[in-house]
């Protein structure tokens, strides 16, 4: 039997030790609980930085993604958008032997192969990402620009500039658009027409750098040093341009490809893409040799194009918010009617310099909307990862209105004996067609209220 005292001594020692063992369960249970806490806040974090239904909307990450998208499309789009300084400077020089229909082939097909090939990058930046589509972009173009340096034939610069620049740019501009793209919901029309502005600006800056050169160095060495300007724009742009998603793999398939025409909205935008892509380039193709014809100076004619585009950067950057507010598919009818309406209203009869420049600058302003924006209707009716190889597709079937556009308007050149009336009416029906469908896209979308934001 144990005394008291060895009762009283051991009582103290294990009230101690049950205290001990609370404390003890009290901070694992803390420690639990707050572990518990953690762990679904860092995963609901990071499910939302993945989430393709949560927009960021900005932040650094989305503006850089932005500033590097400016240099890629200044780099692929921006240079197709100088292309009728080449239309006009082969006429007179390496390949003056060549009807004005021939040499048209040029330009038309490099900016066919930009849209067409989309069917192709827009599917590899969504099984893989940015990185290596831009990538491969960067060395064609590069590549392409310098052969053309060296070449003196038409096969030679057909091949040069048409195809292997060609698909460059189209491998630049795609991918860039689909990583684009997951950053912004809300504001998206403003950012892609902010990042598509630099199609613009690269259509002031380069036909006034590279006609400058040709002068001062001659056309070898101009095409070289705008080689070298567009690879530092690249390397920028391969460094910021960024998906917010992670790339969604899957297999090739042919019906893929088809699928989106089956809906009827995607097919009615589709096709009025391609009447709008048949006319849209033909003023930046034929408006300074149409100037010449109608005896506007050289030193003047020479800035038509740099005037559009220039007009251009605003038509981008301004209305592309409105889409945001308004409805992107009611701010891109009207501007593209506008288009239309412009071309046969002021430059069908447009025979000296004061009309010639209004229209260069209202075109200007109105279709760099028209242009800008068609990316945002297609993210507006599409799943956001899906989002590169849809706008592929629906503008690689505009890539056959921008192959056979400049050709057919060159023949309609041709066939009046050079007089270019033909080429202007062209040009204004066709953007108005496009506008008719993009008119029965939306109708059949939302139906045909006029005051529906879509």
């Amino acid at each position: 039997m144990e005394s008291n005292t060895d009762i009283n001594s051991q009582t103290p020692t294990s009230r101690e030790d049950m205290d001990d063992r609370k404390s003890e369960n009290m901070m694992a249970d803390y420690r639990e609980n707050n572990n518990n806490l953690a762990e679904p806040l860092s995963e609901k974090a990071q499910d939302t930085a993945t989430d393709p239904n949560v927009f960021p909307d900005g932040g650094f990450q989305a503006w850089f993604c932005i500033a590097g998208g400016f240099c890629t499309v200044f780099s692929s789009f921006g240079w197709v958008n100088c292309i009728g300084v080449f239309q006009d400077y082969y006429q007179a020089n390496q390949l003056s032997s060549y009807s004005s229909s021939e040499v048209a082939w040029i330009p038309s097909m490099e900016s066919f192969v930009l849209f067409f090939f989309g069917l192709f990058s827009g599917k590899l930046a969504d099984s893989y990402g940015p990185r290596w589509p831009l990538l491969f972009g960067s060395v064609l173009h590069v590549f392409g620009l310098m052969m053309v340096s060296l070449s003196k034939e038409y096969y030679q610069i057909f091949l040069a500039q048409a195809i292997v620049s060609g698909i460059g740019t189209s491998f630049l501009f795609y991918p860039t658009v689909a990583a684009a793209g997951t950053w912004f919901k809300r504001h998206r029309a403003l950012a892609f027409g902010i990042m598509v502005s630099g199609s613009s600006l690269g259509g002031v800056v380069l036909p006034i750098m590279v006609q400058h050169l040709i002068v001062d160095v001659g056309f070898g060495w101009a095409m070289r040093i705008t080689a070298f300007l567009i690879l530092g724009l690249l390397v920028f742009g391969n460094i910021a341009v960024k998906s917010r998603l992670p790339p969604v793999r899957k297999p090739f398939a042919l019906q893929e490809y088809l699928a989106p025409f089956l809906e009827i909205p995607f097919l009615l935008l589709a096709i009025g893409s391609f009447f709008v892509y048949v006319g849209a380039f033909l003023p930046f193709n034929f408006i300074i040799v149409q100037a010449k014809e109608a005896g506007v100076e050289t030193n003047l004619t020479n800035y038509l194009v740099p005037i559009i585009n220039a007009a251009s950067i605003f038509g981008r950057i301004f209305p592309a918010h409105l889409g945001d507010k308004y409805g992107v598919f009611n701010v891109c009818i009207i501007f593209t009617l506008f288009s239309g309406v412009i071309s046969l209203a002021l430059w069908l009869p447009a025979a000296s310099t004061a009309p010639i420049i209004a229209f260069a600058v209202l075109y200007g302003f109105a279709s760099g909307l028209t242009l800008a924006i068609i990316p945002a209707l297609v993210a507006s009716i599409s799943d956001i990862q899906k989002l590169g190889f849809r706008v592929g597709t629906l503008y690689a079937l505009s890539s056959f209105g921008a192959l056979f556009g400049s050709p057919i308007a060159g023949a309609i050149v041709t066939a009046q004996d050079g007089g270019y009336s033909g080429l202007k009416i062209f040009c204004g029906v066709t953007l108005i067609a496009g506008g008719v469908f993009i008119i029965l896209s939306r109708v059949k979308l939302v139906g045909s209220g006029l005051l529906v934001k879509k």
